[in-house]
């Protein structure tokens, strides 16, 4: 089973220190294709159709994964400072590089994350797992399930979707009502949330591994597994 893990997290770290330094991350300390025949996110029913050639090929092309930022101020709640990834199979070594970035640097939600806000980071990977499709919009579970949600805008005729991960509706304590309709909100949608328009949600839910670690915790990792890591961190001047 893929499960996200420690060496992730540090990579992230690692692309992120590295973009401020200007300089290449070292190569990741987890094989992307180690276990190929027991990814999750490829369903099983789906495998069994396939010859070795083209299972080997969807592998290959990974997982759906997510890469969160958050900021941590005098020991207080974390806050969210970027989270973006992708619902489509990417390879891990290059979808976590990517949305390392594209996470810290190109939510438009936030500002770019600088380097100055390094020792206050925490970064959690997601690799998103067991898919359902076809679903009524409250056929999952709060807590367990990440949730996908697809409709037609009646205003506009325009196709909308969203998703939440599966740790986002516990934490703000959502029902699972709650949860679509703020979902719908974060869609686009700006009309009129009512039970007709619920009823014409197409719902996927899926499940999801994460690991998160803190920056103090990712330098001391560095420290003890590698041997040039007396300077780690964005060097002076860089932001």
């Amino acid at each position: 089973m893929v499960s996200a893990n420690r060496e992730m997290v540090v990579y992230c770290f690692d692309t992120l220190v590295a973009h401020y330094n200007s300089e290449q991350a070292p190569p990741p300390a987890f094989d992307e294709g180690q276990q190929k025949w027991e990814a999750p996110c490829i369903q099983n029913y789906i495998l069994d159709t396939m010859d070795d050639t083209v299972q080997q090929i969807l592998y290959d092309y990974g997982c759906p994964l997510f890469v969160t930022w958050k900021k941590v101020l005098n020991g207080g709640e974390p806050r969210l400072r970027g989270c973006i990834g992708t619902l489509e199979a990417r390879g891990l070594i290059n979808g976590f590089r990517d949305y390392a970035l594209t996470s810290a640097l190109r939510d438009r939600r936030f500002p770019p994350i600088q380097a100055k806000e390094l020792p206050y980071l925490e970064c959690t990977v997601s690799i998103l797992t067991d898919y359902e499709t076809e679903l009524n919009y409250l056929d999952w579970e709060v807590g367990k399930h990440g949730i996908i949600i697809e409709f037609t805008d009646p205003d506009y005729n325009t196709r909308r979707n969203a998703t939440y991960l599966p740790e986002v509706a516990a934490h703000e304590g959502w029902t699972k009502m709650e949860a679509i309709d703020s979902l719908m909100r974060k869609a686009g949608y700006n009309g009129t949330i009512n039970e007709s328009i619920r009823k014409r949600i197409r719902l996927t839910r899926y499940q999801s591994t994460l690991f998160t670690m803190n920056y103090s915790d990712y330098v001391a990792y560095i420290n003890t597994t590698r041997v040039a890591s007396l300077s780690v961190g964005a060097k002076p001047g860089n932001h």
